[in-house]
């Protein structure tokens, strides 16, 4: 009588035509997701509206920005003017460094 091999019982099953499932790719789905909710949480709970966007970095990771709510750049930092209460990107609220403002003249101390 002859011994059954794997082979013998059909087509078997590749690795290959299977879908691979790794834990730590689903985990870094998961956490980008959870970081952006929460984030978008924080700001509605201090009663600021802004919408956040993305960018890939060149480690397979994301870097969250915000989006001006006036001109929509993405940009790090968004300020609050402390005159009209407007919140915008520095560029638009034409906010300057203090070394730009004494630009060419000599700074006192």
């Amino acid at each position: 009588m002859k011994s059954i091999t794997p082979n013998d019982l059909g087509n078997p099953i590749m690795l290959e035509n299977c879908q691979k499932i790794q834990i730590e790719k689903f985990l870094n789905e998961c956490r980008e997701k959870f970081k952006q909710s929460l984030i978008s949480s924080e700001l509605k709970m201090i009663g600021i509206d802004i919408e956040l966007t993305t960018s890939k970095t060149n480690f397979n990771g994301i870097r969250f920005w915000f989006k001006c709510p006036q001109c929509k750049r993405r940009v790090g930092v968004l300020f609050k003017h402390y005159i009209s209460e407007i919140i915008g990107c520095r560029v638009c609220l034409d906010l300057n460094y203090r070394k730009q403002r004494y630009k060419g003249m000599i700074e006192g101390k």
